[in-house]
């Protein structure tokens, strides 16, 4: 059984950094709350919940949930790094796909502290010890940079050295995200880069540069989904749909390859593209906007290839043709990016499908991208998931 799955509703919360926030599951409801608000639902609509997050303790998600109904549906706590948002909507589209439900609600919410992302358990294997290995054997460590940095940082240094590709070009991405967001009332920094602004900035690693290194933030986003059947039986507008979605996790190419863009996830992203234009019978050409996961610029100029909007080696012409802003091929990051909301790990993926069901009914306001009807997310973890997922309209 194969359901066509629609959007019924989505919601979030501005972002904020971190100390700034409220608690978890106060974020975690009010985000629920405009989802349910938006699609003109109760919460005892749905039949199953997906909750993701990283930074917290088990039934988190119960937590947050409780606050809007005990209507004792199942609640499924999902932790899949930074592309746990998606991970949790992936699975509440599965659920209506198959026939399991006919509504489900994915949830992300995290309530983050300052600084560079770390470990909380040190008694244990940590599950990037393999990765760790392979970047340490290619590049060395850097006790002064932050990890994920150096592993997106040298993937973008391998990248450049290849294809000779100049520091203002990933300063550039920078640039247009700020550029995006000032329109975004959910991002923090929405305050104008130039390019010279964001190389001047301390270097990281690599290519990077502060500016060009998205921060931890707080939030929550969700969305609803559902079958059109539901849709029309309880008289509400779905007009939403996700065309096809894909997970990928890490293939023997990211450690036999022995290259860091094939470490931080490169063929992860290129398989999931891949399976889903197969699956919805489009390619690239006929997306007008994209929110892919620009954690560091480099990975986003890496994103470009591996979702198939420029050849691989062409990035950097795609960069300065203007072909990934307004009146260029593809809008990326209209919302301003992880870049300039920020990234509270498991909203982040929902935030991307926020934006996206907003661009596609037309309700972006100064974002708005002129003539969508497919748009694409692409949101990225490390050790390792991907999710991509195409939207249309029904």
């Amino acid at each position: 059984m194969s359901n066509e799955v629609r959007i019924a509703g989505v919601g979030m919360i501005p972002f904020t950094k971190p100390g700034a926030s409220e608690a978890y599951n106060i974020m975690g409801e009010k985000a629920a709350a405009a989802a349910f608000k938006d699609a003109g639902l109760p919460y005892d609509a749905v039949e199953q919940v997906y909750v993701g997050y990283v930074y917290g303790d088990s039934t988190a998600g119960q937590s947050a949930v409780y606050r809007l109904g005990l209507s004792g549906v199942p609640i499924i706590n999902v932790n899949n790094n930074c592309s746990t948002g998606s991970s949790a909507l992936f699975l509440a589209r599965q659920a209506v796909e198959t026939g399991a439900v006919e509504c489900a609600l994915a949830l992300g919410f995290e309530e983050m502290r300052p600084g560079a992302l770390g470990s909380i358990f040190t008694d244990r294997p940590n599950p990037m010890e393999r990765f760790s290995h392979e970047m340490v054997e290619l590049q060395g460590f850097d006790k002064q940079a932050p990890g994920a940095a150096q592993f997106f940082g040298g993937a973008g240094q391998e990248y450049a050295k290849k294809y000779d590709t100049r520091r203002e070009t990933f300063a550039k991405i920078s640039s247009k995200a700020r550029a995006h967001a000032q329109h975004n009332p959910f991002a923090i920094f929405k305050d104008p880069l130039s390019v010279e602004e964001v190389l001047g900035s301390p270097h990281i690693f690599g290519p990077l540069t502060r500016y060009q290194c998205c921060p931890p933030t707080c939030g929550a986003a969700a969305a609803i989904v559902c079958t059109p059947e539901f849709a029309k039986r309880h008289g509400i507008e779905a007009g939403i749909v996700i065309k096809a979605q894909a997970m990928t996790t890490d293939g023997p190419s990211t450690f036999d390859d022995h290259s860091m863009i094939k470490l931080i996830g490169y063929d992860m992203a290129k398989e999931a593209a891949r399976r889903v234009y197969e699956k919805a019978g489009v390619g690239p050409d006929d997306v007008q906007v994209v929110e892919l996961h620009d954690c560091f610029t480099a990975n986003e100029l890496l994103t470009y290839e591996a979702l198939g909007l420029t050849p691989e080696g062409t990035a950097e012409k795609f960069i300065w043709d203007g072909d990934n802003t307004y009146g260029g091929k593809f809008v990326t990051n209209p919302s301003g990016g992880l870049l300039s909301k920020g990234h509270p790990l498991g909203a982040t993926g929902l935030a991307q499908c926020a934006e996206l069901v907003w661009q596609l009914r037309g309700q972006a306001d100064k974002r708005q991208v002129e003539g969508v009807t497919h748009a694409l997310q692409h949101n990225l973890g490390l050790g390792g998931a991907c999710v991509v997922t195409l939207y249309g309209r029904a």
